[in-house]
């Protein structure tokens, strides 16, 4: 099988398992969609720990009021009053005015961060380095386990506005946000390999070989990006050890203009009179007593 360590731009993602003969149409929407889908995780698992902390979102229309605020325009939320978490609740207000203040009890807040936590380890960059793959399937899987620790937290389900429902249903509305310049929509994402585009239409063989048994960088990135940056000759830890070579030696070469160019005529090999000495017995002299 041959494992692809897929990066945007130089930041490593994760590595996806397949052949050579797959067709590259299935490629790169595969690859496409779990990239998303790790943003979904993410983006959801940021809702929830505020979700722990401060309740469930208010309705767009009490966004950012004051209390004083709501009470003079009579606003009221309905959601709030029916989506109470398992245990109850403590007032916690939100700082920012987001969310309605009712946090959970602390061994609720407990389960929805240790369900956060597994999420982001299961997905998590650094499974490169373990060299553990990733499938849709598998990330898909981490939704799922989200959204069942929030209904656990709350059976009676999340108001219909909260954002974290929204991204479980599919309906979330990332216009207008940082999280939307992220997403590659349907279609839209390349394949990078070597500088060269993997093009639609073909067989991944036609790019990288037929060997099965091979571990290649592929970027991805946006249709119309132009070629992203090619891999630099070398990893960032072999140009931290020849980094450290240099200095080492410039170091060395420092000591010896220091040192002074005749220091060696101090060295008994250098001794002109060293044979005579040897003869007269006058070799290893020393003066102190024995």
């Amino acid at each position: 099988m041959v494992r692809l360590h897929v990066k945007k731009g130089d930041e490593s993602q994760f590595l996806y398992e397949t052949t050579v003969n797959v067709k590259t149409d299935e490629l790169i929407d595969d690859i496409t969609a779990i990239y998303n889908a790790r943003l979904k995780v993410h983006r959801i698992t940021a809702e929830m720990e505020e979700l722990g902390k401060h309740g469930t979102f208010l309705p767009p229309e009490m966004l950012g009021l004051t209390d004083e605020q709501v009470e003079e325009l009579k606003l009221v939320d309905t959601f709030g009053k029916s989506c109470i978490p398992s245990g109850g609740f403590t007032m916690n207000p939100d700082p920012i005015g987001r969310r309605n203040g009712k946090q959970p009890q602390s061994n609720m807040q407990q389960m929805i961060h240790r369900t956060i936590t597994e999420a982001k380890h299961d997905i998590s960059k650094k499974l490169v380095e373990q060299n553990v793959c990733l499938t849709l399937s598998s990330v898909e899987e981490e939704i799922k386990i989200l959204n069942g620790a929030c209904t656990i937290v709350y059976p009676m389900n999340l108001p219909p506005h909260d954002p974290i429902r929204l991204e479980f249903e599919n309906k979330e509305d990332l216009a207008g946000t940082q999280d939307s310049l992220a997403i590659i929509g349907q279609g839209m994402g390349e394949l990078w390999f070597c500088g060269k585009q993997i093009f639609r239409g073909k067989f991944l063989k036609d790019f990288i070989g037929s060997n099965e048994k091979t571990k290649v960088i592929v970027k991805i990135q946006k249709k119309g990006g132009g070629a992203p940056s090619r891999e630099p000759a070398l990893s960032a830890e072999d140009q931290r050890t020849l980094m450290l070579f240099a200095h080492q030696k410039q170091e060395e070469m420092k000591k010896l203009e220091e040192a002074e160019d005749d220091e060696y005529l101090n060295s008994a090999w250098a001794d002109s009179s060293s044979l005579k000495k040897n003869f007269h017995g006058l070799g290893n002299l020393s003066w102190r007593p024995k």
